[in-house]
């Protein structure tokens, strides 16, 4: 089993940046894909960014150019760059890793984005 838990969320004016992180443990996760989801009010979960076993990436349409994963194996963590934000890049931020079959979610960050 694996405990995931972000932080780095805040309020943010457009245009600005955050940092968030997800620290692992109970698991080495060195080896897995790791993910970030995000839920806007009133709105389904949706993906945001991943990174893979072997440090390849994939970026939803709507972030592409503004947010950066990457992930730091000595410390068990994953970290998301977001840049350029905009109001509607506004919800609760989720990290995701997937064992054998099971999801695991932390309990996500608050990402607020001011016009």
């Amino acid at each position: 089993q694996v405990q995931l838990v972000e932080s780095g969320g805040g309020l943010v004016q457009a245009g600005g940046s955050l940092r968030l992180s997800c620290a692992a443990s109970g698991r080495t996760l060195s080896s897995d894909g790791i993910g970030w989801f995000r839920q806007a009010p009133g709105k389904e979960r949706e993906f945001v960014a991943t990174i893979y076993w072997n440090g390849g990436t994939h970026y939803a349409d709507s972030v592409k150019g503004r947010f950066t994963i990457s992930r730091d194996n000595a410390k068990n963590t994953v970290h998301l760059q977001m840049n350029s934000l905009k109001p509607e890049d506004t919800a609760v931020y989720y990290c995701r890793v997937v064992l054998t079959g099971v999801n695991y979610w932390g309990q996500g960050t608050q990402v607020t984005v001011s016009s």
